[in-house]
């Protein structure tokens, strides 16, 4: 089951492709400064992430008005994550959990996903400045996607 509503945000470090090389985010970092959405998907490549990751993409500024950042997280290495933003115009920072420990610590993995060990579930988690979950939903169905307007409400 993923992480509650009102329980801290496990802290974590992961690795963004970037033009210039890979960087670290760190979610701390953020913590005082802005809310944070974290969107986890399955696997780059696919339909259902890639309509995803484009329709947020393409709404991007909403959240920006709201004072928060968005980043969508997998287990794809950062350089297919890289490959696959610049083929479909994905404008979300993209963040690699290929040691699956940010999606083990939020409780968002799959057993098994279609013969793939250990898989990021489709979730989405509003975490306040104070780095608090301010909202948790995790679907063991990876076509359903999160209700992004109760998304923005939770901001």
């Amino acid at each position: 089951m993923a992480l509650t509503i009102n329980s801290k945000a496990p802290d974590f470090t992961l690795k963004q492709k970037t033009e210039s090389g890979l960087r670290d985010i760190r979610l701390s970092e953020r913590f005082g400064k802005r809310s944070t959405i974290l969107l986890f998907f399955p696997f780059a490549f696919t339909g259902v992430c890639t309509d995803e990751m484009c329709t947020v993409s393409q709404g991007i500024d909403a959240y920006a008005a709201l004072d928060a950042d968005v980043f969508a997280i997998s287990v794809d290495s950062p350089f297919a994550q890289e490959a696959w933003a610049n083929a479909h115009n994905i404008a979300i920072p993209l963040l690699s959990d290929f040691n699956k420990c940010v999606s083990g610590a939020y409780d968002v993995l799959y057993e098994d996903f279609a013969g793939f060990k250990e898989v990021a579930k489709r979730s989405a988690f509003v975490i306040g400045k104070d780095g608090v979950i301010r909202y948790s939903w995790s679907s063991e169905d990876p076509k359903d996607l999160p209700d992004f307007e109760v998304v923005r409400a939770a901001i």
